[in-house]
């Protein structure tokens, strides 16, 4: 079958639509970041830069970090974005872009999302290393797709929602990061465990300011939940459709977050660019 074009958006020159990037450009691991700045923060690592591109706020850095073939791409922030990303990055190395037909032989990417995050575990400091195994969706994204979760994944998603309520019309999914992926970048160093996906930054993850969130004690609630070992250690804004549609697609995929919040115990992080160093450096170490 092939992709009419528009289903398969490109532009002028031939690169997906939005990231402005053409097959040779992209790497096979693959760091996301939601902010434009981060990825001149992560390439300068680098100990060469291939590629430098911006579309939008699509800013992407394809080099080497000690022989490792990189692309850092940042997403912006919201799973929308993620949708656009993942979509993306797919078509680059499974879709023959000028054929605009699907290829026989699949590639799978190693994608990393290098974030921060608030810290739902009142025992955690600031600045800890959250390391995702799983992302619970507050978003709708992975409802637009024929994704099936397995068997562990419906029974986390079930415990949560016996323990913690959310409001009326949320309708929550949870998918697992890769395995593997979870194991490279794991060491004592790292805390892990489930990460809620939110759809905003405020309301969504029961911050009131003028306007009361419906839920207000949502971090509490989900502080406290626990079964089979597994806790909820942070919230964040695009996990849950990376893991989705990452897994749907073929691609491994974790993220790992800087904890600048403590939502226990109401203190922020007054400066993160040297534990964010630190953070990048481990993960370049280790992917």
């Amino acid at each position: 079958m092939q992709f009419p074009a528009t289903e398969l958006v490109l532009d002028t020159n031939g690169a997906v639509y939005h990231l402005g990037l053409q097959p040779e450009q992209l790497a096979t691991k693959v760091i996301l970041v939601g902010d434009q700045d981060r990825v001149t923060k992560i390439s300068r690592f680098f100990d060469q830069i291939e590629h430098q591109i911006q579309h939008r706020e699509f800013v992407s850095h394809t080099g080497y970090y000690k022989g490792k073939h990189i692309t850092v791409l940042s997403t912006g922030i919201g799973t929308d974005n993620i949708d656009i990303c993942m979509a993306e990055l797919d078509a680059l190395v499974n879709i023959d872009l000028k054929l605009r037909v699907e290829k026989q032989e699949k590639i799978s990417l190693e994608i990393i999302r290098i974030g921060t995050c608030g810290i739902l575990q009142a025992d955690l400091p600031l600045h800890t290393f959250v390391l995702s195994t799983h992302a619970l969706g507050l978003d709708n994204i992975a409802h637009f797709y024929p994704i099936e979760f397995t068997a562990e994944e419906e029974t986390l998603l079930s415990e949560i929602q016996k323990q913690v309520r959310f409001p009326n019309g949320v309708v929550p999914y949870l998918s697992a990061a890769h395995p593997a992926l979870v194991e490279k970048l794991n060491s004592p160093k790292v805390n892990k465990g489930i990460t809620i996906t939110s759809s905003g930054f405020y309301g969504p993850q029961g911050r009131s300011l003028r306007l009361a969130s419906n839920m207000p004690a949502i971090h509490l609630a989900l502080e406290k939940f626990n079964f089979d070992g597994h806790q909820i250690v942070n919230f964040e804004m695009e996990s849950s459709a990376i893991f989705a549609m990452g897994k749907a697609l073929g691609h491994k995929c974790t993220s790992i977050c800087l904890g600048v919040a403590n939502r226990p115990k109401e203190i922020f992080s007054e400066g993160i660019d040297e534990a964010m160093n630190e953070l990048i450096g481990y993960v370049l170490e280790r992917i």
